[in-house]
């Protein structure tokens, strides 16, 4: 077996057994606050591409999977961790990076070098996100 597939299986042993360590963990935010950050479209962006139960809305992304789909079967760590820094799970995705600064790759200029969510406002949506759970 090559050092690459080892590492990559190991990497994924290790993401099991932390998602196992605590599976229904609820994020330390407000759900409430992080749904409000999800529809605002000059804040969370969230809806430019993606859809969801978002009934007052009716004008909702179609370009990324509905977030009910998305968030399926993932815990609150790994839903941060996607909000963090998304181009680490899938390099070609248009996903801006909400926990760090943009490096300005599809992104307004004015949000270039900065950070889209403090880490308080990333733990809301991560909140609200768990809620869709089924």
């Amino acid at each position: 077996m090559g050092a690459r597939r080892a590492l990559w299986l190991w990497l994924g042993c290790l993401s099991s057994a932390l998602a196992m360590a605590q599976p229904n963990a609820m994020p330390s935010g407000d759900a409430k606050q992080g749904r409000a950050i999800v529809v605002d479209r000059q804040r969370g962006f969230c809806l430019l591409c993606h859809s969801g139960p978002f009934e007052e809305d009716p004008f909702q992304g179609n370009l990324a999977p509905p977030l009910p789909m998305l968030v399926q079967g993932k815990t609150a760590a790994q839903l941060r961790e996607r909000l963090i820094d998304p181009a680490r799970f899938n390099p070609a995705t248009i996903m801006p990076r909400y926990g760090q600064p943009s490096l300005g790759v599809r992104i307004h200029p004015q949000f270039i070098g900065q950070g889209l969510l403090k880490d308080a406002e990333i733990d809301d949506v991560v909140a609200f996100l768990m809620t869709l759970q089924p």
